[in-house]
């Protein structure tokens, strides 16, 4: 009589059932990581505007001309608007309409600028597990 090769089918079930487990442990994990990297992609879109706003701001430019495309911002893969704004006191924000997964489509990232001249990064549309460092 010849012996048997192979697995059990009890042996298959306990196999499957771990990575079922596994799979409901790392899919809630991965979904954070994406959310947290499409908001920090989209930060890093709306970043390089702040440098020309920050000129027009120290040199008192006339506040009616910012624009997110005067400031060389424009809609990106991440950011499905961008919007710039400056007040003659030197108050300004520039702001991104995220285009992502659920947890951050369609919320505002928005980088704040002060009278004083310091820049906040506002994130408080996104829970606080998504927002990038500094946000």
């Amino acid at each position: 009589m010849k012996k048997a090769h192979g697995f059990t089918l009890i042996e298959l079930m306990i196999v499957v059932a771990i990575i079922a487990i596994l799979a409901a442990i790392a899919l809630p994990m991965y979904q954070i990581y994406v959310a947290k990297s499409q908001l920090a992609a989209a930060l890093s879109d709306i970043r390089p505007g702040k440098t020309t706003m920050e000129a027009i701001a120290q040199e008192n430019r006339d506040s009616d001309l910012v624009t997110a495309k005067y400031i060389g911002l424009k809609e990106t893969v991440r950011c499905s608007s961008v919007s710039a704004e400056l007040s003659g006191a030197g108050v300004g924000t520039i702001s991104c309409t995220v285009a992502g997964g659920g947890a951050v489509q369609g919320k505002d990232l928005i980088l704040r600028r002060a009278a004083d001249g310091t820049w906040t990064c506002d994130g408080s549309a996104f829970e606080a597990r998504y927002r990038p460092t500094g946000c």
